[in-house]
C-alpha cells in the first residue's frame, strides 16, 4: 500500500499484558448461521447477538486478556479494489436479519467494557494487523480470533491466532502454522499468492494447489526465489503456468499482504477493559429477552505463550 507507515504507539507494556483482537464481522456471521430462530419480545432477531456474546465470553474466560478490542470492517481498501475490481465481489450481501443486529452487538461490546473499533475505508484485517504489530512492539502478547487464513502471516512467538471454528481454543504458534500449511508464517503471503484465495475472489496460478505451492516454497523459500530460479521448476506445465502468471502473483502479494500502515493504532492503554456497565447490560438483556446474564461455565484456561 502506498500510505506511509505509522509508528508504534509510545505507550509502554508491562510484563504479562495480553491483547485479544476479535474479527467482529467474522464472529457475527458465524453466530448468525450457527443459531436460528431466536427472537426477542419485539419479534426482532437476536440469534447473532446471543451467539456473539456467548463466543466472546468463552474466549475471554479461556484467554484472560488484559486488553480487548473488537474490530469491524469499514469497507474495502481502495488500493485493493483498484488493483482487482473483482476483489471480494463474490460475497453475497449481508442478510438483512444479521445487519439489523450489528448495532446491538456493538452496543453490547461497549457496555461490556471492551473497545469496538471501525473506520470508513479500513478493512478489519489491516487494523487488526496494525494493533497486533503495535502491541507486539510494546512487549505485549497478542491473540487474534478469526478464521481468516490471512492472519497466519502475522504469527510470531508473541502473536498467535485462534480459529473460532475449532471446538478447542488452541492458539496457533509458528510451529502450528507450519504443521497446518507446510510453510512458515512469513511465507503465508507467497503461499496464498500462488494458490489464490477464493474467499476474497483472488485467483491463483493455474494448476498450483496447496501441495504444489508448499513444495515450491519449501524448495525456493519465496516467490522471489522461485522466479529467480524458474528454470529449475518441474514439471514443464507448472513452470510455464508460473511464467505466464508472474504479474498475477505479484499483484496477489499486494492484495494478500495485510497493510498495518492503512490504520491508525489506538494506544494499548486505551484497549484496557472498563468496568462493565451493568445497568446498560441489564436493559439490553431485557430488551432482547435474555432472561439472565449468567454465562456458561468457563472453559479451562489454555496454554498460551
Amino acid at each position: 500500500m502506498a500510505a506511509k507507515r505509522k509508528q508504534p504507539s509510545e505507550s509502554s507494556s508491562d510484563a504479562g499484558e495480553r491483547l485479544l483482537l476479535v474479527d467482529g464481522h467474522a464472529h457475527a456471521y458465524r453466530a448468525f448461521f450457527a443459531i436460528r430462530g431466536l427472537t426477542g419480545p419485539d419479534g426482532r432477531p437476536t440469534n447473532a447477538i446471543f451467539g456473539f456474546r456467548k463466543a466472546l465470553e468463552k474466549l475471554h474466560a479461556a484467554l484472560s486478556p488484559t486488553h480487548v478490542a473488537v474490530i469491524w470492517d469499514g469497507g474495502l481498501a481502495a488500493e485493493r479494489t483498484d488493483a482487482l475490481p473483482e476483489y471480494k465481489a463474490n460475497r453475497p450481501a449481508m442478510p438483512e436479519a444479521l445487519a439489523e443486529q450489528l448495532d446491538d452487538i456493538a452496543a453490547w461490546v461497549e457496555a461490556r467494557g471492551w473497545a469496538s473499533l471501525c473506520a470508513d475505508g479500513v478493512e478489519a484485517d489491516d487494523w487488526i494487523a496494525a494493533q497486533a504489530r503495535d502491541a507486539e512492539a510494546a512487549g505485549a502478547d497478542v491473540l487474534i480470533s478469526s478464521s481468516d487464513k490471512d492472519f497466519l502471516q502475522l504469527v510470531t512467538p508473541r502473536v498467535r491466532v485462534v480459529d473460532p471454528r475449532e471446538r478447542e481454543i488452541r492458539p496457533l504458534d509458528p510451529e502450528a502454522v507450519r504443521e497446518k500449511t507446510g510453510v512458515r508464517p512469513d511465507q503465508i503471503v507467497d503461499w496464498l499468492s500462488l494458490i489464490g484465495d477464493s474467499a476474497d475472489n483472488i485467483p491463483g496460478v493455474r494448476g498450483v494447489g496447496r501441495k504444489t505451492a508448499t513444495a515450491l516454497l519449501q524448495r525456493f523459500d519465496s516467490c522471489a526465489g522461485l522466479y529467480a530460479r524458474l528454470a529449475e521448476v518441474t514439471p514443464e506445465r507448472i513452470r510455464q503456468a508460473l511464467a505466464d502468471s508472474r504479474e498475477l502473483v505479484q499483484r496477489n502479494r499486494e492484495l494478500i499482504r495485510l497493510a498495518p500502515e492503512a490504520a491508525v493504532c489506538r494506544p494499548l492503554d486505551e484497549l484496557a477493559p472498563r468496568e462493565p456497565d451493568r445497568d446498560r447490560l441489564a436493559a439490553l438483556y431485557e430488551r432482547w429477552g435474555f432472561r439472565a446474564a449468567v454465562e456458561a461455565p468457563a472453559p479451562a484456561q489454555c496454554e498460551l505463550f
